[in-house]
């Protein structure tokens, strides 16, 4: 049953920053953690994980660009 008086809640951006942020800083602990475990794996091991940071890093490219977006978003808001 629906809540005829109920309303979304707002959107609240204000830290979207700061939490993108530590996702791409987590991101690349990631990167540097995968990089010692290749050091002592198997060949076909190492593939995998030069892929996976691959993709790593392309997704904190984007997060990267999420962080501007978010932090001129806010500035409009100010």
């Amino acid at each position: 049953m629906e809540n005829k008086n109920s309303h979304p809640k707002p959107d609240d951006r204000s830290d979207n920053v700061e939490k993108i942020q530590q996702t791409v800083e987590n991101t690349l602990q990631n990167i540097d953690e995968a990089k010692e475990t290749m050091a002592r794996s198997p060949e076909d091991e190492k593939a995998a994980i030069r892929a996976k940071n691959k993709r790593r890093e392309e997704t904190i490219d984007r997060l990267r660009d999420e962080i501007t977006d978010e932090y001129n978003h806010n500035q409009m808001d100010s």
